[in-house]
């Protein structure tokens, strides 16, 4: 009788150790910063726990809105909130962000990009030689590096290589000295160079290698479908040589059609070969090239077949462990939907690189090896909403590569932007 007992007391003890334990992990799990859609204010919990513990509202702050451009003008509210059990226990308080939803179509579209530098690029440095057959290199000596770019030349603003090329060899002529002002890295700099004639181009050259502009091809993630703004690419575009951030001067998007395709392999990413329409059936400015992408306005005809009207855009907090779709081009301009995983979410990172996606879709694998070049900007699409979109290739592994947040894009759209309340 007494060993029954015992045995009783012990289950008993151990069912509510259990149960404490079990009551401990999920106070742990209790997210401080959590996202939810208006309409829901209960936490994303399970079982019984979704009926012992209540949220209360605490404080309110409208902080977050959206600028008039987006078709939904949508708001947020910043919630501080606190878990109770019961609705009288205090567990935790936490953050919370009740977000109106966004819809934009997805895109998926190939996209010819090409883009004019604020400024001048610097890319190399070249010796001039000299009348006596010394090499000299004037820009170098008077500090100007690779990378910098190249704003004014005696007081003339400079926006192509030619100009720059003019600037200086008139300098030479009617000075011997010329007035650079350059931008490095984030201070703007005014140095006087030295122009050296080189008899083999009978100008007055100062040994520099510059670029005005930048081309290529990738993809259109996404349009919204009033305000024809628009996101691509998912990453920022650099020089080529300097991978430096190009400063926006001047850009257009237009169609693009792909003819081959560069299969990836282990430590050689692959990419999509093609070339721009020229009498592309849409067009669009690029008004900034940010981290995650270049944004600007569409015009024209865009149309994506597995989506006829806008879909929800899926936030950060939504965005889960598991199987999701991409829509690319992989030959013509024929848009196609393809399998693949997310295998993690990093929600710490506010660069390009927020999600890793693993392409499990065997056509895709045959055609490209997984993610190309190109393939930047295609969109994600999980559980009907839009998360994100690919940005890089994983070098060693091109069935992997990383994913941004589409809340990160559109934050640097400016489509969202942060306001005190009045």
């Amino acid at each position: 009788m007494e060993d029954d007992k015992r045995v009783k007391k012990r289950s008993v003890l151990l069912i509510i150790s259990l149960l404490f334990c079990t009551f401990l992990q999920l106070l742990v799990e209790l997210p401080r910063i959590h996202q939810i859609q208006i309409g829901q204010m209960e936490p994303d919990l399970k079982g019984i726990w979704s009926s012992i513990i209540k949220v209360e509202k605490i404080s309110s702050n409208p902080t977050v809105s959206v600028s008039s451009g987006m078709s939904t003008s949508p708001v947020s509210e910043k919630l501080e909130v606190a878990y109770k059990l019961f609705g009288i226990f205090p567990l935790r308080s936490a953050e919370v962000e009740v977000m109106n939803p966004i819809k934009l179509v997805p895109g998926g579209q190939s996209i010819g990009v090409t883009l004019q530098t604020k400024g001048v690029m610097v890319v190399g440095q070249a010796p001039v030689v000299d009348k006596d057959g010394k090499s000299c290199f004037p820009a170098k000596e008077a500090g100007i590096q690779v990378g910098d770019i190249l704003l004014k030349i005696e007081n003339q603003e400079v926006k192509t290589d030619q100009e720059v090329s003019n600037a200086i060899n008139l300098a030479g002529k009617e000075k011997g000295t010329a007035k650079v002002l350059f931008k490095h890295e984030e201070q703007t700099i005014e140095k006087v160079v030295q122009p050296i004639f080189c008899s083999e181009t009978g100008r007055y050259r100062m040994g520099l290698f510059v670029r005005d502009e930048a081309a290529g091809v990738g993809t259109l993630s996404f349009v919204d479908p009033v305000s024809k703004l628009y996101g691509a690419l998912g990453h920022v575009i650099t020089d080529a040589d300097t991978n430096q951030k190009i400063e926006v001067y001047n850009g257009k998007v237009i169609a693009s059609t792909i003819y081959a395709i560069e299969k990836g392999k282990r430590g050689h990413p692959g990419e999509k070969i093609g070339s721009f329409i020229p009498n592309s059936v849409f067009s669009g400015t690029i008004e900034k090239n940010t981290i995650t992408g270049i944004f600007g306005r569409m015009s024209g005809q865009i149309e994506n077949p597995y989506f006829k009207e806008a879909i929800p855009v899926g936030w950060e907090t939504e965005i889960k462990v598991g199987p999701a779709k991409i829509y690319t081009v992989i030959q013509g301009e024929k848009i196609e939907e393809f399998e693949v995983n997310i295998d993690r979410v990093m929600h710490n990172r506010t660069d390009s690189k927020n999600m890793i996606i693993r392409v499990t879709d065997p056509r895709l694998l045959e055609a490209t090896g997984g993610i190309i070049q190109g393939m930047s900007g295609s969109p994600i699409v999980q559980n009907g909403k839009l998360i994100g979109a690919v940005t890089h290739v994983f070098v060693n592994d091109s069935q992997r590569g990383y994913g941004v947040f589409i809340q990160n894009m559109l934050n640097d759209s400016n489509q969202l932007t942060k306001k005190e309340a009045a």
